[in-house]
This record gives C-alpha cells, structure tokens and sequence, in this order.
C-alpha cells in the first residue's frame, strides 16, 4: 500500500471525509442563509462540494488512496486492489470521520452541534437516482484508473457536480456521507429513517460498477494493442 502505514492511511480517510461533509453541510447552510431560491441553493452546494473534491483527492489520494467512500472501498478490495483486512478500518474511518465534519459545520454556524435531520429523501425515484450516481461515480475513478489517473480528483470532482443536477437525489453516491448527512437537519439532510434504502442502492450501484467495468476495461493479452491510427480515415 505504499510509504503510509495504516494508522496514517485511516486518519487520512477520516480526515478527508470529515472535511467533505464540512464542505457538503456548510455550504448548505450558507446557501439557506443568502437565497430562498432553492436553484440557487442547490448551485452553491454543489459547486463547493465538486472543488473539495479536487483539493482532498489531490493531496490525500497519495496517503490513503481517498475513497472516503466505503462504496469504493469495498469496490476495491472486490477487484483485489485493497486489503479485505484494511476495509473494516477504513469504513469506521470514513464514518466517524463524516460524522465529525457534519457537527464542525453546525459548530461553525452556531447550531446544535448534532441535529438529527427530519428531511426526507425516499421512494423508488430516490434509490433508482442512487443507483445510477453511484455507479456513474464508481464507473468514472475505473475509468480514469485505467487511462488517465493523474486526472482522478477533476474528474471525480466534475462527475460528482455534474450528478448534484442530473440525479433526483442529488447524487449522495457514498454511504459514510449519507450517514453524516442524517446527524444534520439542513439543507443537504436526509432523515436516518432514509439511510437504508439510499445505502443499499448505492451498494447496488457500486457492484453493478464493478462488474461491467471489471469486465469492460480488462485488457485481453491475446489482443494485439491498437495503434493510434486505427478506426481513423487515412
């Protein structure tokens, strides 16, 4: 797993997905703050969140790899890229971690520190958008991991803002978030009775990722690798 051992790598995945709910609850509030448009609210949480994004994936990825996201997590260690003895750390990680950037947000706008949210988020159109956020997220760091991995944290970045608009459920995609999402009665909540339906859909999402990209990106060693021109009218 590199230079970092494990007690650096967890703290590192609890870190950057404590600072990624910050970004996500804060934001929200922020935006309840200065509109009533709740378009404009939705912008101003989603461009903050996309740009966190870019900035923990860029100086933690070398660290922990930063999933900040047990969807992934496990997605890796399915594919035989992580250790099924690292996950349960790094799921724990990820969860307290979003859990402690939620009440950070409320501590830094003078709210209770832990508000259970009464905002609900369920009905079949909220897991289907689940669903497919989170297989779009995990099929987008696959893809990028297998042909351009330097732009990982700018097109999960991307990815992740693009989905704040085209998903119903405004694109959780990551069950440690949707956890953390339930301790804040904001903006961007969701009501701990919700928590199961959204995390089960985006386990779905994760596998249905994980198979056809698993298959998809393979590279076939009896196949002669393509040249550039190929496909191109000379």
């Amino acid at each position: 797993m590199g230079p970092f051992d494990l007690p650096r790598r967890v703290t590192a995945e609890a870190l950057g997905t404590g600072l990624l709910v910050a970004t996500v609850v804060g934001s929200g509030i922020m935006a309840e703050s200065l509109t009533k448009d709740v378009a404009l609210q939705l912008l101003c949480n989603t461009v903050p969140t996309g740009g966190i994004l870019v900035v923990l994936i860029t100086i933690l990825g070398p660290v922990s790899g930063a999933h900040f996201n047990p969807a992934v997590t496990l997605s890796f260690a399915w594919l035989g890229e992580f250790r099924w003895s690292d996950v349960a750390p790094y799921v724990v990680a990820q969860v307290a971690g979003g859990i402690v950037g939620a009440v950070v947000a409320h501590g830094m706008f003078d709210l209770s520190l832990v508000a259970f949210s009464t905002k609900a988020r369920t009905g079949l159109p909220q897991w289907f958008a689940e669903v497919v956020a989170t297989f779009g997220l995990l099929a987008t760091i696959l893809g990028g991991l297998r042909f351009n991995a330097p732009a990982i944290p700018w097109l999960v970045g991307l990815y992740i803002t693009a989905a704040y608009w085209f998903t119903a459920s405004t694109s959780f995609a990551n069950p440690a978030v949707a956890i953390a999402r339930s301790f804040s009665n904001t903006f961007s909540g969701i009501r701990p009775f919700d928590l199961p339906g959204f995390m089960v859909a985006q386990l779905i999402g994760a596998a249905l990722a994980v198979v056809l990209f698993g298959w998809l990106l393979r590279a076939d060693a009896k196949e002669k690798p393509a040249r550039v021109s190929e496909g191109v009218d000379s």
